[in-house]
């Protein structure tokens, strides 16, 4: 069994099937040798996959130390200087290499950076076909592309023996998966180099990998309710109905109760409850949790000390015969500069302040009708991600904290919507109503539209109750929580000059209210609706 440290590492969250291989091993003859190998675990994991495996099982792990890969760290904690580093020493790096980033979205980013700055590159994640992720595979053993930035999916399979160079834009979150990723340099070549960037978020994405990694004992059970109250099996699709949770998440409880035999898959996405009996497993997912952090703080340690970096890795990896490398920063007293142009750090934040996102028009209703053109939004735009360093801090400030968005927001907002320069023009802003804020939306719709010279018009009414968006999980229960939730004051649109408007919300995630607003809007006579929003709550 190659690369069998994912039994422990991924096998218990993040791909379940992993957890498969043991219960497979069941059905072969007795006495049946079995070799686990590889390159990345420490006694733990050796520990816990032979666990799994059966303890007759022998797992054959060779020395860690890598040479000639020469380790660095940097720390530059916002994203705009790590990205004015990146545009400043990635082309004088030997060869080829990969950078990577923990989430999709700073992958695309990232990318998108890089090749403004005249760089090639290509971004690389899941969410790619096969053929697309191969293509790009090749081209960069091939040395046409200068840099691939990439999630985890590259990984394991990519072997290319003459990558020079593996960058991270933020931490992982343990010294297995660094170690494994920064492996991947110079395995053919005499020196490489690794740099690690330690980012201000990377704590807040490794401690929402961890916390969303295992279902809740409620998320089980409400799963485990709708089929047990159901007469056959159940669509996954069809469970959404009844549970709020994100399809998503719905599916990865049952994969994970499927591998516990805990539920049957009898076709495709449709499931059914078996016989067995389930209890579920608090103690050895808090255990796992804490070992995660644990990991977490041990990359801190990996960061910020002053040995041998290399040394670090092998050591905390179990293999305790490695002394010290002779090339990283801490053995060699040099290591990359933090000094940047002022310039171009402006340039990087400029950057990641336009990184607006698109708001998709919904086609189809929540009963998977199609919605007719003539009730359709358009296409809109989207400030940033809540949340995030910069913008999406702004939005959380304004909406959790202050109760008023600053006046840099509605500055970028109309300045987004002057780039986009939505056509046909439009000739008003409307806005959402809120029942929890009822003054926030108004006010940064008049805000926004003081500066574009348009009139607001207050037209969208909340004309029964319902419970705050967010708290809705899965796309049927946002489609249901908002379905005759909204109204048109008619007395106001008869007085009003119908053409393109623009609709405001402070934050889209589901985008089936402004689908919903948008359809009244529609009916009564507008021909354009362009959703804008400050920020989205999706991930």
């Amino acid at each position: 069994i190659d690369e069998v440290h994912c039994i422990s590492d991924w096998g218990h969250d993040f791909r379940p099937d992993y957890r498969r291989i043991g219960q497979m091993l069941s059905a072969f003859p007795a006495g049946m040798p079995i070799l686990g190998c590889t390159a990345t675990a420490n006694n733990r994991v050796i520990e816990d996959a032979r666990e799994q495996l059966g303890q007759g099982a022998i797992i054959q792990r060779g020395p860690l130390a890598r040479s000639g890969l020469a380790l660095h760290v940097v720390d530059l904690s916002e994203p705009a200087d790590r990205l004015a580093w990146l545009a400043t020493n990635v082309e004088d790096l030997p060869g080829s290499g990969i950078i990577y980033c923990l989430t999709k979205r700073d992958v695309e980013s990232v990318s998108k950076w890089l090749t403004s700055q005249g760089i090639s590159t290509r971004h690389y994640h899941g969410a790619l076909d096969s053929p697309e992720r191969e293509e790009l595979e090749q081209m960069l053993s091939d040395g046409t592309l200068k840099v691939i930035v990439a999630t985890s999916a590259l990984g394991m399979g990519y072997d290319n023996p003459r990558i020079g160079f593996v960058l991270h834009f933020q931490s992982p979150g343990s010294v297995v998966h660094y170690y494994q990723q920064v492996g991947r340099a110079g395995r053919a070549l005499e020196t490489s180099i690794g740099v690690l960037l330690r980012g201000v978020e990377d704590r807040d994405i490794i401690e929402w990998f961890i916390e969303t990694a295992f279902p809740s004992e409620d998320q089980v059970a409400a799963v485990l309710a709708a089929l047990e109250a159901s007469d056959g099996p159940l669509w996954s699709v069809r469970i959404e109905e009844h549970v709020n949770l994100p399809l998503s998440r719905i599916e990865h409880v049952l994969k994970q109760l499927d591998v516990e035999g805990v539920v049957r898959r009898v076709s495709a996405q449709r499931y059914e409850r078996t016989l067995k009996a389930w209890t579920y497993p608090r103690e050895r997912i808090e255990a796992l949790a804490t070992i995660r952090r644990a990991e977490q703080v041990e990359m801190e340690h990996y960061a910020t000390g002053s040995g041998c970096r290399m040394a670090f890795l092998v050591n905390a990896l179990d293999d305790h015969e490695f002394t010290t490398c002779g090339l990283c920063d801490n053995c060699t007293g040099r290591g990359f500069t933090t000094t940047l142009s002022p310039s171009l750090v402006q340039d990087a934040q400029r950057f990641l302040d336009h990184l607006f996102g698109i708001i998709e028009p919904r086609r189809q209703d929540s009963r998977r009708r199609t919605i007719p053109e003539d009730e359709r939004l358009e296409t809109g735009q989207y400030l940033c991600r809540w949340g995030d360093v910069g913008h999406g801090q702004a939005v959380r400030r304004g909406k959790q904290e202050t109760g008023r968005f600053d006046d840099s927001l509605v500055n970028a907002v109309a300045e987004m919507i002057r780039e986009w320069s939505p056509t046909p023009r439009p000739t008003a802003v409307t806005f959402v109503p809120s029942l929890n804020h009822p003054a926030l939306v108004a006010d940064i719709a008049n805000r926004i539209a003081a500066i574009l010279g348009l009139p607001v018009l207050d037209l969208v009414e909340r004309i029964r109750p319902g419970n705050p968006q967010k708290t809705m999980q899965n796309s049927a229960h946002q489609a249901a929580n908002v379905e005759g939730a909204f109204g048109i004051n008619l007395e106001r649109l008869a007085h009003i000059e119908l053409g393109p408007v623009i609709l405001i919300d402070d934050v889209v995630d589901s985008r089936w209210t402004m689908t919903e607003i948008g359809r009244l809007l529609r009916r009564s006579g507008f021909p354009n609706v362009f959703p804008v929003a400050l920020a989205t709550s999706a991930s």
